[in-house]
């Protein structure tokens, strides 16, 4: 599967409807950017089952400063609506393979009672 575009329209169904969805959040005017593109597509297509999304963050402003992104590429992983991975820097292929293969493979049992301890000790 090719890459979808996510917009602040279409952002909310595209994480609620996908278990797992990376976004890649970048800029036409960035050469990490456009130097990441074909890894990042490269990748997608050897999982098809995962959605992988851009977000152009000069056209959804909104978007990417409601995720606080600094700089960019950056790259986030949302796995059942909770945000597991966001680091700004373009991965090498291999790094984001296993970066996928870490997300799918995830407890998200064992995550989400990990997330609970934490707010329980916060709180």
């Amino acid at each position: 599967m090719a890459t979808r575009t996510i917009t602040t329209e279409n952002f909310e169904e595209t994480v609620t409807s996908n278990d797992i969805v990376l976004i890649d959040f970048w800029a036409a005017w960035c050469g990490p950017c456009r130097s990441f593109a074909p890894t990042y597509e490269k990748v997608a297509e050897q999982y098809p089952e995962i959605v992988f999304a851009k977000v152009d963050t000069e056209a959804e402003q909104g978007l990417a400063s409601s995720f606080n992104i600094m700089s960019i590429p950056t790259l986030m992983v949302i796995r059942e609506n909770v945000v597991l991975f966001s680091q700004a820097s373009a991965l090498p292929e291999h790094t984001l393979r296993e970066l996928v293969e870490k997300v799918r493979d995830l407890d998200m049992q064992e995550v989400r009672r990990q997330i609970l301890d934490q707010q329980s000790t916060d709180a």
